[in-house]
């Protein structure tokens, strides 16, 4: 008698605004690329460099999550095939996939009028997670937050004394929530999240892998390549100044002022770290609701050169930014799914080059970075065979 076929290992995947715009784009991304409807372009762990790493595959992923929103994963894909993000046809060609997902969120929270103490709510969605994993029989789930951006932190005023068991924002609810469940964490976006300081010693004593914050998708993906190269020819960059323009769920959050000082809180570091400098210049943000889910970044450097002579450099990207962000998703999921297999623990600064705010010591340059996504990437294969 043969022995019973093994199983692939099933990974979950629980996303923190399941059923916005790049959550959706995941899933439905997903089951395109599982079903052959579509090449993996953008999806950095399909290349060459990541065959041998182990990684779970593209049809091993269970999706869930948590949201406050009720417009079903089904009907928003429609929505987004209707504004050009997903293509025509996709979300009936994926539909099973989109409601099964659905099947698997849960509301999250704090809402308005909402009671619960943060120790209840924090319980409340690390049973959810373990019920995921337990229920549909997965080795394993990472969390993955790409909510909308919450709003900055405020500082104490100098004179004032740091503030000691600060409430924690929502972001942050969802990575104790997270850890105390056992799963590997990514904040995929601005907010507050693993950054809390409340949150530091769980993070340590956890042992459990976790990525940055916020995702590198566009400008500051562009910077992060440009501001090495003015740096690495000598070039004195005296002004970098930009403008975004987005709508969708992003421009409505980033209009509060507070939101969008965390998102260019990103944006500068990058310039900061790779030119040494920090130059004159800020990043402005406008909320165009009939761009949808498109953006335009522009950019505008002031740089000398030779004898001072000076020069302008101005750059124009327009995007899908739900289209740029999905496969990155995919990317760290499957990582940090990976690492925690072969238990891998802490800060993964390898995973900077998906990150304008990377944990650990990690390269501020894209080109550094990659090399080390690469030898984390030969790291992983290694680790399976030694």
């Amino acid at each position: 008698m043969s022995a019973p076929r093994q199983l692939p290992p099933r990974v979950g995947v629980w996303l923190i605004g399941a059923r916005g715009s790049v959550a959706t784009t995941v899933v439905a991304g997903c089951a395109a690329l599982t079903a052959g409807l579509r090449p993996p372009t953008g999806l950095v762990t399909e290349t060459p460099a990541f065959a041998r790493s182990g990684l779970p595959a593209l049809s091993s992923l269970v999706f869930g999550g948590h949201d406050t929103l009720d417009c079903p994963l089904p009907k928003r894909a429609e929505q987004l095939a209707a504004g050009g993000v997903l293509p025509p046809g996709l979300p009936a060609a994926v539909e099973a996939e989109l409601a099964a997902a659905e099947r698997e969120i849960r509301p999250g929270g704090p809402l308005p009028g909402d009671t619960r103490e943060e120790e209840e709510l924090i319980a409340a969605f690390a049973t959810d997670l373990r019920d995921f994993v337990r229920r549909l029989g997965l080795d394993r789930a990472v969390v993955v937050n790409v909510a909308s951006t919450e709003p900055a932190p405020t500082e104490p005023a100098p004179t004032e004394p740091a503030p000691t068991g600060a409430a924690l924002p929502a972001s942050s609810l969802y990575a104790a929530a997270a850890l105390r469940a056992g799963c590997p964490y990514v904040n995929f976006t601005p907010s507050t999240g693993l950054h809390h300081p409340g949150l530091a010693g769980l993070a340590a004593s956890s042992g459990l892998p976790y990525g940055g914050r916020d995702g590198k998708t566009g400008q500051t993906l562009l910077r992060s390549v440009l501001g090495p190269m003015f740096a690495q020819r000598a070039l004195d960059v005296r002004a970098w100044s930009g403008t975004n323009l987005l709508g969708g769920g992003d421009g409505a959050a980033l209009a509060d002022p507070a939101a969008a000082a965390a998102k260019n809180a990103g944006k500068e570091r990058v310039l900061a770290d790779t030119l040494g400098t920090v130059p004159e210049g800020q990043v402005h943000i406008d909320d165009v609701p009939a761009l949808g889910d498109w953006k335009t970044a522009w950019d505008h450097v002031a740089f000398d050169g030779f004898l001072g002579t000076r020069m302008v450099l101005q750059t124009i990207w327009q995007g899908c930014d739900s289209a740029l962000a999905a496969p990155l998703v995919l990317d760290l999921a499957r990582l940090l799914a990976r690492a925690h297999e072969l238990g891998l623990s802490g800060p993964r600064p390898e995973l900077a080059f998906f990150f304008k705010d990377p944990v650990g010591d990690a390269p501020a340059s894209l080109a550094e970075q990659y090399a080390e996504l690469e030898r984390f990437a030969r790291r992983l294969s290694e680790e399976d065979g030694r």
